[in-house]
C-alpha cells in the first residue's frame, strides 16, 4: 500500500508518540505524556501502520514487540526528531544565542588571557551560559568534549574549523633584584653561571634556543626549580629565584611594571606558537559558538 499524505504537524506529533509508547513501554504511559487516553495512543500507532501497509508492533495483553519494520521506522523517527529539534534550535538561535557553551583552555593562558573576558561577554549575550575549563590535557572538540577549545602550536588535520588568535613568541626574564645580586648575562653562553628555571614535563636535559648571526644553536641550562607552568616559572623569576625562559603573553603585566626584565632580546631565535579557537564547523554551528569565537577574535588579536 502506498503511504498517503500527511499534515506534516500531525505527522511529527504521530512520530513523538510512537517513540514514547516504545521508550515508556505502554500505550497508556504514552498517553499519560502527551495527557491523550490509551485508545487515542493505539488510533495514532494504528494509522502510522495503515498508512505504511506494516505492521510496527505486536502487541499482547502484558508486551508491546517491535517488528523488524518497526525497528526502522524507530530509528527513523528518532534520526528526524533530531534533526527536527536541532533546526529549531538553530533558528531560535538566530534571534538570541543561548544555550550552555562549553570552553577549553590552557592551564596559563587561560587565567590569564580568557577568564577575564566572559564577563563582558555574558553582558552581550544573557542567555549563553559560559562553562569554562582550564586544562593542560588536550580536550577532544570533535568527540564532544567542548565547544571551543584554544590551541597553541601546529594544529592536527582534525577536520575542526580553527580561527587564529594571534600568536605568542617566547622571552627570557628575571627580576631586577636577581639580576643585582648573580650579574646581568650578556651572551647565552653566561646562562651557565646563573640559576635557570625549567619545565618539568621534558625528560631530557633543559634545551634553550639562540640565534646569533642568523645562525640556531642550543644552550643546555641547569636550575634548581622546575614547574609544568609558565606562569609559575615567570612568579619564581619575579621572587628574583632566577632566570626562566617562558611564553611572553604570561609575564608580560610584570614586564611592564618592571618586576621582571628581558634578556638576551639580541639572541631570540624569533620561535613563534599561534593561537587558535578551534571547534566543529560545517553548515549547522550553533549561534553561541560563532558569536564567542567572533568575540574572542575581536579581543585576542
Amino acid at each position: 500500500m502506498q503511504a498517503k499524505a500527511m499534515d506534516g504537524t500531525d505527522r511529527a506529533r504521530a512520530l513523538e508518540i510512537f517513540t514514547a509508547v516504545v521508550d515508556l513501554g505502554s500505550f497508556s504511559a504514552a498517553g499519560r505524556q502527551f495527557d491523550l487516553t490509551p485508545s487515542a495512543v493505539s488510533r495514532t500507532v494504528d494509522r502510522i501502520e495503515t498508512r505504511l501497509g506494516v505492521r510496527l508492533l505486536l502487541r499482547s495483553t502484558r508486551t508491546l514487540t517491535l517488528t523488524a519494520e518497526g525497528r526502522a521506522y524507530l530509528q527513523a523517527a528518532r534520526r528526524i526528531l533530531a534533526d527536527l529539534n536541532d533546526a529549531e534550535q538553530q533558528i531560535a538561535d538566530q534571534g538570541a544565542p543561548r544555550g550552555r557553551l562549553r570552553v577549553n583552555a590552557a592551564q596559563s593562558h587561560g587565567r590569564l588571557c580568557v577568564v577575564p573576558l566572559p564577563g563582558e561577554f555574558v553582558r552581550l549575550y544573557p542567555h549563553i551560559l559560559v562553562d569554562i575549563a582550564l586544562s593542560d590535557t588536550l580536550t577532544d572538540v570533535a568527540g564532544g568534549e567542548a565547544d571551543v577549545a584554544i590551541r597553541f602550536g601546529p594544529l592536527a588535520d582534525s577536520g575542526l574549523m580553527a580561527r587564529k588568535l594571534g600568536e605568542t613568541g617566547r622571552v627570557i626574564v628575571a627580576s631586577p633584584d636577581y639580576l643585582a645580586r648573580a650579574g646581568t648575562p650578556r651572551a647565552p653562553e653566561d646562562l651557565h653561571h646563573h640559576n635557570c628555571l625549567n619545565f618539568n614535563f621534558r625528560r631530557a636535559e633543559p634545551i634553550w634556543p639562540f640565534r646569533r648571526d642568523g645562525e640556531d644553536f642550543a644552550l643546555s641550562v641547569k636550575g634548581t626549580i622546575e614547574a609544568n607552568s609558565g606562569e609559575t616559572l615567570g612568579e619564581l623569576a619575579a621572587q628574583g629565584v632566577g632566570i626562566a625562559r617562558v611564553g611572553r603573553f604570561s609575564v608580560i603585566n610584570e614586564i611592564e611594571n618592571g618586576r621582571l626584565v628581558p634578556l638576551l632580546e639580541d639572541y631570540n631565535p624569533g620561535d613563534v606558537e599561534h593561537i587558535h579557537a578551534v571547534f566543529v564547523g560545517g553548515a549547522n554551528i550553533p549561534a553561541r559558538v560563532r558569536v564567542f569565537v567572533d568575540f574572542l577574535v575581536d579581543k585576542l588579536r
